[in-house]
């Protein structure tokens, strides 16, 4: 016999069959209804460009998922917009970069292709440092308007590494805060707690790394790029030589013996590059300049920007450097 579509089977026919039906129908509901209730909220996902944004968000927010585009063994001038971090940007509820055209060259790229409307530019979600403090070394307005791919890593809005002032990267923070609250007004409240315990600890610390960078003031540095130009002006150290022929471009032989020229007569207290960057040729100057003067390769952002606190250890860890360089 071929049962048609209305016939009910025998074993769910009368009262009982009808009852487990039920039974299972209302156990099936229960448990999607419990499992919704066990699943915890998706996290509030931060995009950081640089460490030190992704530092100040963990210690803003530390129950938020944080990716971190770059290292400090990385040119945040020149990143790949890798597949993997288009999807990060894609999920993320805040992107907090630095701006002034830091990331020019790869953060449009990653937001036109993540398409996510909460990290556009202009939208809540889009933070930018560079927007909140004010900049150093700003070119006048005919450098500006002259700027070409010749003429390297040139910013018309200033130099945008200010996270090297730790009194600039406080003025960051409380603006990322205040944006952080807005989109997160239940955690306002414990926001506004960590950040004033944040401003307490490094007002702390900038007194004292102020007090015992007296030695410091007035000296000399060569450098590579204006990675730490910020921490010499805060520090009181004078930068009288740059091994990039142009900001950006790599040294150059003929542009690396006119440094050394200038600064044999009166030697400085060390030639400085950042950690992303080739050693060998403020090895070679230093060599040529008998010895007398240190190399230091100093990561130019926080190394690790997960540890509890990144942002302290890494500005303890520059001026160390710089004491030892100076004998103190």
């Amino acid at each position: 016999m071929v049962r048609t579509r209305t016939e009910i089977p025998p074993s769910a026919a009368g009262p009982r069959g009808w009852l487990r039906r039920v039974h299972a129908a209302l156990a099936v509901a229960t448990a999607v209804s419990a499992a919704a209730v066990a699943a915890p909220a998706a996290a509030f996902t931060v995009f950081a460009c640089e460490p030190e944004w992704a530092a100040l968000a963990r210690a803003l927010l530390p129950q938020a998922r944080v990716h971190v585009a770059t290292t400090a063994q990385q040119d945040p001038h020149h990143i790949e917009a890798r597949p993997a971090l288009i999807a990060q940007l894609r999920g993320a509820d805040l992107a907090a970069c630095t701006g002034a055209s830091l990331e020019a060259g790869w953060l449009p790229t990653l937001q036109q292709r993540a398409g996510n409307p909460r990290v556009q530019d202009g939208a809540p979600g889009m933070f930018y440092a560079a927007d909140h403090v004010i900049l150093i070394d700003v070119p006048q307005r005919g450098a500006a308007a002259l700027a070409t791919p010749f003429a390297g890593d040139v910013h018309a809005e200033g130099n945008p590494h200010l996270h090297a002032d730790p009194r600039r990267l406080l003025e960051a923070a409380r603006a990322l805060a205040a944006q952080v609250q807005a989109l997160q007004p239940a955690q306002a409240g414990a926001v506004g707690e960590r950040l004033a315990r944040l401003e307490s600890r490094l007002q702390a610390r900038i007194g004292d790394w102020e007090r015992r960078a007296a030695p410091l003031r007035g000296r000399a540095v060569a450098v590579q790029h204006g990675s730490l130009a910020y921490l010499w002006r805060w520090l009181g150290l004078v930068p009288v030589a740059d091994l990039e022929p142009v900001p950006g471009m790599a040294p150059t032989p003929g542009h690396l013996q006119r440094v050394l020229q200038a600064l044999r007569p009166k030697p400085p207290l060390a030639i400085v590059v950042a950690r992303h960057q080739d050693p060998r040729p403020g090895r070679w100057l230093a060599a040529q300049l008998g010895g007398s003067v240190p190399l230091l390769v100093l990561p130019a952002t926080v190394p690790d920007d997960s540890a509890p606190d990144a942002i302290e250890d890494w500005f303890e860890q520059m001026l160390q450097a710089l004491l030892k360089a100076a004998g103190g």
